[in-house]
């Protein structure tokens, strides 16, 4: 872990995403931070020491999702696959995202894969049950929201990056992003096109690694909305304003799920479509669903 030392910052932005807005002076206390998400390895070890099974690995229960067609009631996640030919932008996301029998963390990219050569990715298909497990077996909790977005700021405060104002310094990607038209094709200039090893792009300023990009980490704050909500984006709703789990609920889903703020961006992330590769950015993330974009990592408070 490394220790953040806590302090003052801005936190949000004003520049891109209604759900970041508006940007406001923020302070948090100090505390120790994972320096990297966790991975494949950690998770397998808290699998062996708990017999911890996780929410993929579990058929949902009839009961608590009515009129859920048979097909949707088996162990599953959901699992980003490339459209079998060019799609434009604006129809269902149900064009690039699956919800896939046999996927889960130990078979990440569908029931075929494995974790060969993935061990030191972070581990995904999680769903906030399965965090909160692992965060408890391993003594430690989930960053809020505050404290994970002065974290990858890296001691700047009022840029667009974790690293500075440019996206690509010197033409040299500093997080697993999606290069090109998503989610059509994508160049995969910087290595990679799901996941990467955890550290394998430069840390930030307080030595933390992949807190942009790779994956989305879950973390403590339940999402939260203005009370007049007039429009959204491609990933959820508008400004935080301090959530409460009921509050933080979809009124227009047809099944009351609650939902987390999740914070970094993705590999998924793209410039034609989702630009959360920025501290400021945010996600609500309904607390039942994992996918192969979602992992975490743990906080411990002195």
């Amino acid at each position: 872990m490394v220790w953040i030392p806590g302090g003052s910052f801005t936190m949000g932005s004003d520049h891109h995403y209604p759900e970041e807005r508006p940007s406001r002076r923020a302070k948090v206390d100090g505390f120790w931070i994972d320096r990297t998400p966790v991975t494949n390895r950690e998770f397998a070890r808290f699998v062996d020491a708990t017999g911890h099974v996780t929410i993929a690995e579990i058929a949902p229960d009839a009961a608590d999702y009515p009129g859920a067609l048979p097909e949707y009631l088996v162990p599953a996640s959901l699992l980003f696959t490339p459209p079998g030919q060019p799609i434009a932008l604006g129809g269902p996301i149900s064009q690039w995202w699956q919800y896939t029998a046999g996927a889960d963390w130990r078979h990440p990219h569908g029931p075929d894969s494995n974790l060969d050569g993935l061990e030191d990715h972070p581990v995904v298909h999680v769903a906030l049950a399965d965090v909160e497990a692992y965060v408890a077996w391993a003594g430690a909790s989930l960053a809020s929201e505050a404290e994970w977005e002065f974290a990858a700021r890296g001691g700047l405060d009022d840029v667009e990056y974790a690293w500075g104002k440019e996206f690509t310094p010197g033409g040299v990607h500093q997080a697993n992003t999606w290069q090109g038209d998503f989610p059509n094709h994508n160049r995969n200039e910087d290595g990679w096109f799901r996941t990467s090893p955890v550290g394998a792009f430069p840390a930030n300023g307080f030595g933390l690694y992949d807190m942009i990009g790779n994956v989305w980490e879950w973390t403590a704050d339940w999402w939260s909305l203005p009370p007049a909500h007039n429009g959204s984006s491609c990933c959820g709703g508008s400004r935080p304003l301090g959530g409460t789990e009921q509050g933080s609920i979809d009124a227009r889903e047809p099944i009351a799920i609650p939902r987390r703020v999740l914070k970094g961006g993705s590999h998924l992330c793209a410039p034609n479509y989702c630009r959360r590769y920025r501290p400021a950015a945010r996600h609500a993330q309904p607390i039942d669903t994992s996918t192969s974009h979602v992992g975490f990592r743990c906080v411990i408070r002195p």
